[in-house]
């Protein structure tokens, strides 16, 4: 079980994901210009992971996890997929809203296909960042179920980090609590007692594009050819 680190229980919504990323990253300077890699979840979760990396002098890169929707409720997670295909599933949800196995494995496919997409555009340009013996820190604009986080943080351990954190602007305090199971710390800015999605807690949550997320990854393969020639 790894260490909790709650900031707040407040409501106070974050101007937008670079006002929360620049905060979270003032939790985390211990970790600067240390061997890190701050991986974020796309879409949004990769501006958060930008301003921290940036903060933190570390590396940059992504974790492709998909949530895993509910019959006729798209957006409940009840479940995560990872970039390698294999599934996390919260058993218990599933059967509650009725999920067999065939719908389970429409799901899968039908993500795992999304996951694939995002997969060959997002590589092409920044190859994976080994985290073996890294600090390695996983972030993303929030969590609700915890999910998708979960998934990233078990896909992230296959790697043998030498510690691995989730770093996150706002959650439920017991999906914080849960996701310590799976990380050596868990650092989350805002737990709001009333916690119905991600988005209230923002001024400003717009999408984010795919686009974006691309021209990210290639300032960071600019700033990463810019260092290695001095």
């Amino acid at each position: 079980m790894g260490k909790v680190r709650i900031l707040s229980y407040n409501e106070e919504p974050f101007r937008d994901r670079i006002e929360a990323a620049q905060l979270l990253a003032e939790e985390l300077t211990k970790f600067r210009g240390k061997n890190v890699s701050v991986l974020g979840i796309p879409r949004g979760g990769i501006i958060v992971a930008r301003e921290i990396a940036s903060a933190l002098d570390a590396s940059l890169d992504i974790v492709l996890t998909h949530k895993l929707g509910a019959p006729g409720n798209p957006e409940l997670a009840i479940g995560a997929i990872t970039e390698d295909g294999r599934i996390f599933l919260n058993e218990m949800l599933a059967s509650q809203v009725g999920a067999q196995n065939a719908y389970l494995q429409e799901e899968k496919a039908r993500q795992l296909a999304v996951i694939k997409r995002r997969g060959e555009q997002y590589r092409k340009v920044l190859p994976r960042v080994s985290l073996k013996d890294n600090i390695a820190i996983i972030t993303d604009d929030g969590v609700a179920t915890g999910a998708t986080m979960k998934a990233a943080l078990w896909a992230a351990r296959q790697e043998h980090p030498k510690v691995l954190i989730a770093a996150l602007p706002v959650g439920p305090a017991d999906t914080i609590r849960e996701l310590a199971r799976d990380a050596d710390e868990v650092v989350c800015l805002r737990c709001p007692s009333f916690f119905a999605a991600i988005g209230q807690f923002y001024l400003d949550f717009s999408q984010v594009e795919d686009e974006e997320v691309l021209e990210i990854l290639k300032k960071e393969v600019e700033r990463k050819t810019k260092d290695e020639n001095g």
